[in-house]
């Protein structure tokens, strides 16, 4: 008897066969070039043998080895899903599977070589895998980039039924929405609680169910890709087990969403106990090696930046004091790391004595009572202070406090006082890291933010920082900052 599954086709969006066809010839030609490019940079156009040991006796041209090496490659890149149609698009987990499918294929080469005395030339195998590991993710990078723009404007999008209670489907909506770069729709939900009421999910605009006994029915209706369980509230693991039967036999992805939002996979390792996988999630650090190497990071950037960035500082240093009357530098109390304080740095924006009007003009705009004091169109900025605000260069002197140790390159914003004063005690956990000249924050849309959202943001780096995600985060930031990304 021929199983279900085999005689029907997975459901599969044809833009995801579409865009492995491309990630598949752009790998081609990378490894096109890196390999033929290495094989001509060392050997030319001349015939030249591989020197093999006596167990490999026969006499191989480099062309062999090239052609093998290259159809290898491609072969690897396959075999570890680095085209798979559940990461593609997705980012740092489809680069690390290229990245490891490369390392892999540089291993076995070089055991092989080993085992066999072959003597391959240093030289090539040097120059072909760094590379082609470089054009590869490159190419890998630019096709993101389009496909990130495609899905803005409603494209190539995975169709998604989400099953869960009320509470459970929204919040998930609503981060799907935000991240809408992941190319995620809701097309359909699924309520598991009978008692509760349709309403709070109505406002999604997609069709409201009401029962999963014919998920392969509401599947066919709404023509969606994946299925996801957002929650366990409602769903028994009999229930769960049914669904995941039902989808077998359409081809259809289920994906389950535990309860379990803001925390980075590094801090989430899932283990099979009896039979059940149960999740695992570490606390987060904020003591240990880690935070010493950030601190050293911190303190040797910021003098290399200092000193390359001497002549703009000179130079805004003489614009500042020239355009307007006043001193250089701005310096004002900030809260830092555990609530200490200390005197953050920047270039004068403003004009003398600005400080004494925040108050008064965060009351006449009904600001007052949130703890993000920001203000549109801001009366107390100078004209010069406009265009270092929006560059974000009057932040550069904080070069300074960094140096000196009150901030990180990278951490939540510091606030003033009054500010700190509003915090509620998730907002308070701000306080466990240094803060930062620039953070999610700055590269998710800065003064465009609301206070919510930015706690969202500082809070999740707080929990799950890490020297990677600096680097990052500072190289977007470069981005944001010249793109003059919600700057005000």
């Amino acid at each position: 008897m021929v199983h279900p599954r085999a005689t029907e086709r997975p459901a599969r969006a044809q833009w995801v066969r579409m865009y492995t066809r491309q990630l598949f010839l752009t790998d081609a030609l990378a490894v096109l070039v890196a390999v033929g490019g290495s094989h001509l940079l060392w050997f030319g156009t001349r015939s030249v043998e591989l020197a093999s040991g006596d167990l490999l006796p026969l006499g191989i041209s480099y062309l062999v080895v090239s052609v093998v090496l290259a159809a290898s490659w491609l072969i690897f890149l396959h075999v570890f899903g680095t085209r798979d149609a559940r990461i593609v698009g997705s980012g740092l987990q489809e680069y690390a599977r290229t990245a490891d499918a490369t390392v892999r294929l540089f291993g076995l080469v070089a055991i092989v070589s080993l085992l066999l005395m072959i003597d391959i030339a240093r030289g090539f195998i040097i120059t072909a895998f760094p590379v082609g590991l470089f054009l590869i993710l490159l190419g890998r990078w630019l096709w993101r980039q389009w496909l990130r723009e495609k899905r803005f404007t409603g494209l190539y999008r995975v169709r998604l039924i989400v099953v869960g209670s009320t509470g459970s489907i929204t919040e998930l909506a609503d981060e799907l929405r935000r991240h809408a770069y992941a190319g995620f729709e809701v097309v359909g939900v699924c309520l598991t609680v009978p008692t509760e009421s349709p309403d709070d999910v109505a406002k999604l605009g997609v069709p409201v169910f009401r029962s999963i006994s014919d998920l392969t029915a509401i599947i066919r209706q709404t023509d969606a890709h994946v299925v996801a369980l957002a929650g366990s509230h409602g769903l028994t693991p009999s229930a769960v087990r049914s669904i995941s039967w039902q989808l077998e036999r359409t081809g259809i992805d289920l994906m389950v969403a535990p309860s379990i939002t803001d925390i980075a996979g590094t801090r989430i390792h899932t283990r099979l106990v009896a039979g059940l996988p149960l999740i695992y999630v570490e606390s987060p650090s904020y003591e240990g090696g880690a935070k010493v190497i950030k601190a050293l990071f911190d303190f040797t950037a910021a003098i290399i930046l200092t000193i390359l960035l001497s002549p703009v500082l000179i130079a805004i240093a003489i614009a500042v004091k020239v355009t307007s009357r006043g001193p250089v530098f701005f310096t004002q109390e900030r809260v830092g790391l555990g609530g200490s304080l200390f005197r953050i740095i920047k270039f004068r924006s403003m004009t003398v004595g600005a400080d004494e009007e925040l108050m008064s003009l965060l009351a006449e705009k009904d600001l007052d009572t949130q703890p993000l004091f920001k203000i549109r169109d801001d009366p107390r900025v100078t004209r010069l202070g406009k265009f270092l605000r929006s560059t974000s260069l009057d932040e550069l002197p904080q070069l300074f406090n960094v140096i000196k140790g009150d901030m990180s390159l990278v951490g939540p914003r510091p606030q003033i006082a009054a500010e700190v004063a509003l915090y509620t005690d998730d907002a308070a956990r701000r306080l466990l890291v240094k803060p930062g000249i620039t953070g999610l924050w700055q590269i998710s849309g800065r003064s465009d933010l609301g206070w919510e959202e930015a706690v969202k943001l500082d809070l999740y780096y707080v929990e799950n920082w890490s020297l990677t995600d600096d680097l990052v985060i500072l190289f977007r930031t470069a981005r944001a900052v010249l793109l003059r990304v919600g700057a005000h």
